[in-house]
């Protein structure tokens, strides 16, 4: 079973291998991350550790039992208690309830580890896999979410409270 752990420095190769494999299964559902993200990783990388560190944003990933990255689950603009809730998985462990799984993790995470009270997330209604994934985290839909929020997408903002 993978397990979600806190982004570390050591993550970066195996981050950039999850990324450059699933670049196009992303890209089918979300926007594309384009080439300057590539050819920028390590400053993107150092730059994603240094808002971890000054609790700004928390980023976690999910590894395989060989050392692969096969998720990544960050919670971003943490403040009053709230934060945004952004996820990825590896295409491989796409369909198997890896991605549910490891946001209720996160959830409970976010609420013992971080001190949060709720999280929302935005899906747009293209992803119907990741809107799944939300309702079976508990997540509700609130309202929509402009095609700015999503790439250009019209979608759904969804929201969790959490219990500590």
């Amino acid at each position: 079973m993978p397990e979600l752990i806190p982004l570390r420095t050591s993550h970066a190769p195996a981050v950039l291998a999850f990324e450059l494999a699933n670049r196009a299964y992303f890209a089918a559902s979300i926007p594309d991350r384009g080439d300057e993200f590539f050819d920028r990783f390590t400053d993107r990388y150092t730059a994603l550790l240094a808002e971890q560190d000054a609790g700004v944003c928390a980023f976690y990933v999910l590894v395989a039992e060989d050392g692969s990255v096969v998720g990544r689950f960050n919670l971003y603009d943490l403040e009053d208690g709230t934060a945004g809730l952004g996820y990825r998985v590896a295409e491989r462990v796409a369909g198997r309830g890896v991605a549910t799984a490891a946001v209720r993790e996160l959830c409970r995470t976010a609420a013992t580890t971080h001190g949060l009270r709720e999280l929302r997330a935005a899906a747009s209604d293209e992803n119907a896999a990741s809107r799944r994934v939300l309702i079976k985290a508990g997540f509700v839909p609130v309202g929509p979410a402009a095609p700015a929020d999503l790439g250009g997408k019209s979608g759904t903002w969804y929201r969790r409270e959490l219990q500590p």
